[in-house]
C-alpha cells in the first residue's frame, strides 16, 4: 500500500520508562506501516535531560513554536530518590512545566469514553473537560527550609531599587517557606484560551479558585477573567447560547459531582493537575484521558495525562509481559496527527487519525482490553497484554 504522506514534521518528544517502551511499540505497530512519518525527534528521557543540562527540553519547546504541533511521551519529574536511582547531576524541574512556560498555553484534558465502562459518578453522561492553567504557581516556585527562629518576608524591588516588604511568618523554630508567582499576561492568555475553546466546542465554561482566602493572588485571576468576559466575550457567549460563571472551588466541586457533564472547568495550575486526575479516575481510568496544550499563538502539544508507569517498567525489565494501557498515548499521537493534517490541509492524515481512534475504541467495545479496563467493563471481557492489545487494534485498523 502507498503510505499516507506528511507535508510538515511533528515535534516528537520521547520519554521515560514503560511509556517510552509503549511509544516505540505504537510507532512500529500502528503508525509506521501506514504513514510516511516525519518528525523532529527530541529525547526527553531523564538520562538525556541530565546529559544536556535539560537543554533538550528547552529546544523541544522552541521546535514546537517552529512547527506548530508536537506529541510528547510521559516523562519523569525527579525527586530525591530518582536523583540517586539515575545518578543525576541535579533534581531537574518538571519538563512539562518548562515546556508549558515557554509555550504559555492552557492544558485541556478530557476523558475518553467507552461503551461498556460507566463513570463512578452515575450522573455524568458527557465528558467534563479540565482547562488547566499551564504557567506558574508551585511549578515555578522558590522554596526554602527554615533552620531556626527568625522571620520570612516577601520582598519586591522595583526598577529604581525601591523595596516593598510583607511579613510571611515569624518563625519560633524550624519550618519551611515557599514563594510562588504568576503573570498578568499568562493569566490573560489562559482566560482567552478558555473562552475561545468554549466557543469552539459550544460548551459552558466554569472557573473556580479560592479567592475568599487568597484575596490578592486568586482574586486577581477572578478579576482578569471577569474583565475579559465583560469586555470581549459576553455577547459572543450569549449568541452561542452558552454560559460563563465563576464560583468558589468548594462550590464547584459540589456542582461537578451533581452535574451531567458536558462543560469546561477552568482551574489554576495545581488545582487542574489534581482535578484532572480525579476526573480521569472517576470516568474510568487514568489511561483514558486526552491532554493537549494550546498556546495563544496557535501551537499544540499533545500528550498522555498519566505518568511513566514505573511499576510496570520494573516488571518489563525482568522480562515479564505487562498489560499497560496504551490508549492515552495512542490518542496523543492521533490528536497530533489530526491537527497536523488540519493545518497542512492533508485530509488523508486526519482520516487516518479518526480511523485509528475508532479501531482502538472498537477493540475495547468488542471485549478485548488491558486488565485495568477489563475489571471496569460491564460485559464479558478478555484481558490481554499490551502487545496483544496493540495487535488487536492493528487488525481492526
Amino acid at each position: 500500500m502507498n503510505k499516507i504522506q506528511m507535508k510538515t514534521p511533528l515535534v516528537e518528544m520521547d520519554g521515560d520508562e514503560m511509556t517510552r517502551v509503549l511509544w516505540g511499540w505504537i510507532k512500529d505497530e500502528l503508525l509506521l506501516p501506514f504513514i510516511d512519518l516525519k518528525t523532529e525527534y527530541y529525547d526527553l528521557g531523564l538520562p538525556n535531560r541530565d546529559k544536556t543540562g535539560d537543554q533538550v527540553t528547552i529546544d523541544s519547546a522552541y521546535a514546537t513554536k517552529k512547527y506548530g504541533v508536537a506529541v510528547k511521551c510521559a516523562t519523569i519529574t525527579p525527586n530525591a530518590q530518582r536523583v540517586t536511582e539515575y545518578n543525576l547531576r541535579e533534581m531537574w524541574k518538571s519538563p512539562n512545566a518548562t515546556i508549558r512556560a515557554i509555550l504559555d498555553g492552557t492544558v485541556f484534558r478530557a476523558p475518553i469514553l467507552v461503551d461498556g465502562i460507566s463513570p463512578y459518578v452515575t450522573t455524568w453522561k458527557s465528558p467534563i473537560t479540565i482547562a488547566r492553567h499551564a504557567y506558574g504557581d508551585i511549578y515555578k516556585n522558590s522554596e526554602m527550609s527554615i533552620p531556626s527562629a527568625g522571620k520570612a518576608e516577601l520582598v519586591f524591588t522595583d526598577a529604581n531599587g525601591n523595596e516593598t516588604r510583607k511579613l510571611i511568618q515569624k518563625f519560633k523554630g524550624p519550618g519551611i517557606v515557599q514563594g510562588i508567582h504568576n503573570l498578568d499576561s499568562s493569566i490573560e492568555s489562559f482566560a482567552k484560551s478558555c473562552f475561545d475553546f468554549a466557543l469552539d466546542t459550544k460548551q459552558d465554561l466554569w472557573f473556580s479558585t479560592k479567592d475568599t482566602i487568597s484575596k490578592t493572588y486568586d482574586h486577581h485571576f477572578k478579576d482578569i477573567f471577569a474583565d475579559l468576559y465583560a469586555n470581549v466575550y459576553e455577547d459572543k457567549f450569549k449568541a452561542a447560547g452558552i454560559e460563563y460563571f465563576y464560583t468558589l472551588i468548594d462550590d464547584a466541586v459540589a456542582r461537578v459531582i451533581r452535574s451531567k457533564g458536558g462543560f469546561i472547568w477552568a482551574l489554576k495550575n495545581y488545582d487542574g493537575d489534581v482535578m484532572s486526575d480525579m476526573l480521569a479516575t472517576a470516568f474510568g481510568s487514568l489511561s483514558m484521558m486526552t491532554s493537549v496544550l494550546v498556546s495563544p499563538d496557535g501551537n499544540y502539544e499533545y500528550e498522555a495525562a498519566h505518568g511513566t508507569v514505573t511499576r510496570h517498567y520494573y516488571r518489563y525489565l525482568k522480562g515479564e509481559e505487562t498489560g499497560t494501557n496504551p490508549i492515552a498515548t495512542i490518542f496523543a499521537w492521533t490528536g497530533a496527527l489530526r491537527k497536523r493534517g488540519q493545518l497542512d490541509n492533508t485530509p488523508d492524515l486526519c482520516a487516518f487519525a479518526d480511523k485509528l481512534e475508532k479501531a482502538t475504541l472498537d477493540t475495547v467495545e468488542g471485549g478485548v482490553m488491558t486488565n485495568d479496563l477489563a475489571i471496569l467493563f460491564n460485559r464479558p471481557a478478555k484481558s490481554v497484554t499490551t502487545r496483544e492489545f496493540l495487535a488487536a487494534i492493528r487488525e481492526k485498523l
